[in-house]
């Protein structure tokens, strides 16, 4: 192969970004959380590097990126075994999305998108759930909702023939997390020790900045090269959550009385999860628009939630599920054929409702709702069943004690 040194650089940067992003969640979740709860919640961020990568090596790859993409059968849920253990993968095979950069730096990049995913969950069941119902649900989750999203969008399945786009994830990830964590709050139910909760916002203020930072990664280094769409994308990602973060420190100004930190790093986290499916597919005036409203239909969607008394803990529903389904929405109606570049595939312009397609509008409306639906029930599901191996909920002392004592045997704090 011939290898595109800028590229290729660029890719092994994103890569690092988008790892770099669990850690941070880790940061962010562990500030929401109480004292007693901050390392278990870290912990389950943290885990999925390790478990992750080794589902993604063992077969995890090979059930996204094989199968129907090779073999020209366009109706596929999930790949097949071919590539378990990256099996026939050499050292210079080229990447399927760009013929310059090595095919291991697709498989690294992707399997950092995989990582952060079940991650995003966690935060919904704060200080409810044992570490090993937790482990089996990370590996579980994996097989039955992520693998198969990544396949049919972006391994040549089922919705990727339907002709649904999501540049970063607003289908894969978000859609899939947010409403796996609103399953999970349903069935897990509410803590029942009162936790005082949000224990340091510098804590958060700082995950919200790791995040931020890597999100120029993920959505910026989901056009798999260095082009214009490249560009428009990583503005796209900071327009959208520059707006989202006043916009909804306006909201709480208003309703609360007092301009507070904690509204304006959520919001920007709304932002930049809306953004994410339509990155490199809208126009920058867009990418404003995506921002705010993402703003503010998340805070609305918390607020409904809290009215409604479901206990999901770091408003996981309310901002990924949301603001990722909204994003994909949105996608529907403000895609435009103006973001290209001469010699960009065809196959990669979209032209939204605005511009006159209904059809393109209602594919990715139809997708991002069966993505919800599956991701919901699916995961209730698999609760079920990890309940008959393993109670899944921690007992009311344990939960009183604090979860880093009663699980791990530490403490976060002295």
């Amino acid at each position: 192969m011939n290898m595109d040194t800028a590229s290729t650089s660029f890719m092994l940067l994103a890569t690092s970004l988008v790892m770099f992003m669990t850690p941070g969640l880790a940061f962010f979740y562990g500030g929401l959380v109480g004292r007693k709860h901050v390392l278990t919640i870290m912990f389950q961020s943290f885990v999925s590097l390790g478990i992750t990568t080794m589902l993604w090596f063992a077969f995890g790859f090979s059930m996204c990126f094989s199968g129907t993409v090779n073999n020209g059968d366009h109706f596929g849920i999930i790949g097949n075994f071919d590539l378990m253990f990256l099996n026939g993968i050499n050292l210079c095979d080229p990447s399927p999305l760009n013929p310059g950069v090595p095919i291991y730096v697709f498989v690294a990049y992707q399997m950092m998108f995989a990582i952060i995913t079940p991650a995003l969950i966690t935060g919904a069941f704060a200080n409810r759930v044992r570490f090993s119902a937790y482990v089996i649900f990370l590996v579980m989750w994996q097989i039955l909702v992520y693998f198969p999203f990544v396949h049919m969008v972006w391994g040549g399945g089922l919705l990727s023939y339907w002709g649904v786009k999501d540049f970063a994830g607003g289908i894969v990830v978000h859609t899939t997390a947010g409403f796996a964590a609103l399953a999970s709050v349903i069935f897990i139910g509410k803590r029942r020790v009162r936790d005082k909760g949000m224990h340091s916002i510098p804590l958060v203020a700082l995950g919200t900045g790791i995040l931020w930072f890597g999100w120029y990664g993920f959505n910026a280094g989901s056009e798999f090269a260095v082009d214009p769409i490249t560009t428009t994308a990583f503005i796209n990602t900071d327009l959208a959550a520059s707006f989202a973060g006043p916009t909804w420190l306006l909201l709480d100004w208003f309703f609360a009385r007092k301009p507070k930190l904690l509204g304006f790093l959520t919001g920007s986290v709304a932002g930049l999860a809306c953004i994410t499916p339509a990155a490199g597919y809208v126009t920058p005036q867009s990418a404003v628009m995506i921002g705010t409203i993402a703003s503010v239909a998340c805070y609305t969607a918390v607020h409904f939630k809290n009215k409604a008394g479901i206990d999901d803990a770091l408003d996981v529903f309310g901002i990924h599920g949301i603001g990722g389904l909204l994003g994909v929405i949105l996608l529907g109606v403000l895609g435009s054929s103006s973001v290209t570049f001469p010699g960009r595939d065809p196959l990669q312009l979209t032209s939204g409702l605005i511009e006159g397609n209904l059809h393109f509008f209602l594919i990715e409306t139809s997708a991002v709702l069966i993505t919800a639906a599956y991701a919901f029930f699916f995961t209730l599901i698999m609760l079920n069943i990890i309940n008959k191996v393993t109670d899944v909920k921690v007992t009311e002392r344990e939960e009183n004690e604090g979860l880093d004592e009663g699980q791990h045997g530490e403490s976060a704090y002295l």
